[in-house]
C-alpha cells in the first residue's frame, strides 16, 4: 500500500504524538485528530511539515457522534481515502475505588474510551473495506495493561474500558479480514506520559517503576514503533494480536 494516509486519535500529546510524528517520518500522510489544545496539535503538524511530512489537525471531540463522522470527511476532503487508524484517545479520571464511582463518570468515560473507538471503526471500515471499493488497511486500538492487571484501588473504571477494547480488537478482526482489514492492539503500561497528570499523580511511574520487571518507565516512543510497526506491510499477516509494551509487568 504506497499511499497511506493515518488518522490518530488524541494525537496531540503523549503516545498520539510520538505515534504521529513516528509515522510521518515513515511516509504516512497523518491526521491528527484533538479535543482541545490546540497549540500542542499545530505544534505537532509544524514539526512534520518542517521534516518534509504531510498532516492535518482536525478538533473533534471523540465521543460525539457526529463530530467524528465531519472528522472522517474532512480527511476525506484534504488528504484522500483513509488507509490507516490509531484508535488512541481516551481519558482517565482521578483515581477512585469502587465505592467513588458514579455512573456520570463512567458513562463519560466509557463514551471516551470505547465508543468512540467503536464509531470511529465504523467509519473507518466504510472506507477501508474491499467491499466499499477500498484498498483496505490496519486498524490499532490503544489499549492498556490495566485490561489485564484490573488497577484496583485507583482506575478499575478505566481497566474496564480497556477491557472493552481489547474485546473489540478480538471482534473486528475477524469481521473484518476478509476486507482486507488488519485489527491489532498495543497494550502500554508505566508509560511517561502526561495522562498521569490527569488521574492525580503525575509521579506514578517512578512510584512504580521498582516493581517492574525491567525496573522501568516506559517512553511514548517506544509504544509508537510498535504501532507503526502493526500498521505497517511488514505485519501483513498479523491481525487480532496484541503487543504487551510494560516492562515485563
Amino acid at each position: 500500500m504506497k499511499n497511506k494516509i493515518t488518522l490518530i486519535t488524541g494525537g496531540d500529546r503523549g503516545i498520539g504524538r510520538a505515534t504521529a510524528l513516528c509515522l510521518a517520518s515513515k511516509g504516512h500522510q497523518v491526521c491528527i485528530g484533538y479535543h482541545t489544545r490546540e497549540a500542542s496539535a499545530q505544534a505537532v503538524i509544524d514539526d512534520i511539515r518542517h521534516g518534509g511530512g504531510n498532516a492535518i489537525a482536525v478538533q473533534v471531540d471523540i465521543a460525539q457522534e457526529e463530530q467524528v463522522v465531519e472528522l472522517f470527511r474532512q480527511i476525506d476532503k484534504q488528504l484522500g481515502p483513509i488507509t490507516g487508524l490509531v484508535n488512541n484517545a481516551a481519558m482517565l479520571m482521578p483515581q477512585a475505588s469502587i465505592e467513588q464511582l458514579d455512573a456520570t463518570r463512567l458513562a463519560t468515560l466509557f463514551a471516551t474510551n470505547v465508543s468512540s473507538s467503536f464509531i470511529c471503526a465504523r467509519e473507518a471500515v466504510k472506507r477501508m473495506a474491499h467491499r466499499h471499493g477500498g484498498q483496505g488497511g490496519a486498524i490499532v486500538n490503544v489499549s492498556s495493561a490495566a485490561s489485564r492487571l484490573g488497577s484496583p484501588h485507583e482506575y478499575v473504571d478505566y481497566a474496564a474500558s480497556k477491557g472493552a477494547i481489547d474485546t473489540l480488537t478480538i471482534g473486528l478482526s475477524l469481521e473484518v479480514a476478509a476486507q482486507g482489514i488488519r485489527v491489532n492492539a498495543v497494550r502500554p503500561g508505566f508509560i511517561y506520559t502526561e495522562m498521569h497528570a490527569d488521574g492525580g499523580e503525575p509521579k506514578r511511574v517512578d512510584r512504580v517503576k521498582g516493581n517492574l520487571p525491567m525496573q522501568r518507565g516506559g517512553q511514548p516512543e517506544e509504544v509508537a514503533q510498535a504501532i507503526a510497526w502493526l500498521l505497517s506491510d511488514e505485519a501483513s499477516y498479523v491481525t487480532g494480536s496484541f503487543l504487551d509494551l510494560a516492562g515485563g509487568k
